[in-house]
């Protein structure tokens, strides 16, 4: 199920999850969210706007309840930042979803926004990324990013499992904690490495 709260490549995503085998579809409806197998968060744009069309929809209670409950949910680019507690752009701070401790701030990089083809560094045992080379090169376009990762779950053998890119600065590529998994780049617009990687997700479902 795709997330519709005003914001994001809604059809691109739609498309890329059907072309990897999903039965798909985009709603603003909270029970179909809720009931859904996977939920896909995409958003496009300023934090701040697409944190006030997640709150329109009641979107951040959405992806809460899933979460308590062990449903799966996937945030893609700005979706994956408002899960974050806050974001700072142009000096004015929002508030997120709050679903991870830390803050997305402007990438201090000579050229922003970062846009175009780039590499992470995936963990060894991640599920997101398994089967995918340490080349393999991802499409990305922001100007923010988490530039820390800040949680800890203090439990061993549960520590989520953090991706990683360099563009003048490392910054959080992708995440995998739990039930919740997001990605800074675009999966949809990343070719046969997206395919690969939405599939990853659809298998752990």
């Amino acid at each position: 199920m795709i997330l519709d709260y005003g914001s994001g490549n809604l059809r691109s995503a739609e498309r890329a999850v059907r072309r990897v085998g999903a039965d798909v579809e985009v709603t603003a409806d909270p029970k179909a969210a809720l009931e859904a197998d996977g939920l896909v968060v995409p958003g496009v744009g300023a934090f701040a706007a697409c944190m006030a069309g997640l709150l329109s929809v009641g979107g951040d209670k959405i992806i809460g309840t899933r979460l308590a409950g062990g449903r799966p949910v996937l945030g893609i680019c700005v979706g994956m930042q408002i899960l974050f507690e806050r974001g700072v752009e142009h000096g004015v701070e929002s508030q997120g979803a709050g679903e991870w401790p830390g803050t997305v701030e402007r990438l201090h990089a000579e050229i922003v926004p970062h846009m175009g083809w780039n590499t992470v560094r995936a963990p060894e045992d991640s599920q997101l990324f398994a089967g995918l080379d340490p080349d393999t090169r991802f499409y990305f376009v922001h100007s923010y990013a988490a530039r820390k990762w800040e949680l800890d779950s203090g439990l061993p053998g549960q520590q989520p499992k953090v991706t990683w890119s360099h563009h003048g600065e490392d910054f959080v590529a992708a995440a995998e904690n739990g039930p919740l998994w997001a990605t800074q780049f675009h999966p949809e617009k990343s070719g046969d490495a997206g395919a690969h990687l939405l599939e990853n997700w659809l298998r752990s479902l």
